[in-house]
């Protein structure tokens, strides 16, 4: 990994363990430069401002759940994992304490490429569309409404005998 990726790496986990300690609207610049070790410049080297940090850091998430569903799992442990995912991330479940808009605005905008990101992905593991858009809606409720891992387990396992 290149040093510029590594600086990166390191700024997106620092803007998501500041966002898990005290979420986003409390957070800034200065904040997630500290947080991640490197110096204000650096970030704004990187990073004009903390929307694009914000935007890269959904970004990398959305990839890193994504290379999940390329792996050798099964559609029904995809599903799973990235219900897991979702439902225990720490910094999702600051934002539905302390930003609900902020989470509210990111889930009602299907036209972002991000979405049509997933939806593509979705559509290449489960091979049908219509499920695949059931299961998207199924994820995004996941950000607001979390399930136990026994529940993400169990729903992931009745999409998939619909897919049968």
């Amino acid at each position: 990994m290149t040093s510029y990726r590594r600086t990166r790496s390191a700024i997106l986990e620092g803007a998501k363990s500041l966002i898990a300690a005290q979420g986003l609207q409390r957070a800034n610049m200065v904040d997630i430069a500290d947080t991640a070790q490197v110096s204000r410049a650096t970030l704004y080297n990187h990073f004009r401002d903390k929307s694009s940090v914000m935007r890269a850091l959904l970004e990398s998430e959305v990839d890193r759940l994504l290379q999940i569903a390329d792996g050798d799992l099964s559609a029904e442990e995809v599903l799973a994992f990235i219900s897991k995912e979702i439902s225990t991330d720490s910094a999702i479940a600051t934002l539905r304490r302390t930003d609900p808009g902020i989470l509210t605005q990111l889930l009602i905008s299907f036209e972002d490429p991000l979405w049509i990101q997933i939806r593509v992905a979705l559509d290449t593991l489960l091979g049908d569309m219509a499920i695949s858009a059931i299961v998207q809606r199924w994820l995004a409720a996941q950000v607001m409404q979390p399930l136990t891992g026994a529940e993400n387990r169990e729903q992931a396992h009745v999409i998939v005998q619909m897919l049968t």
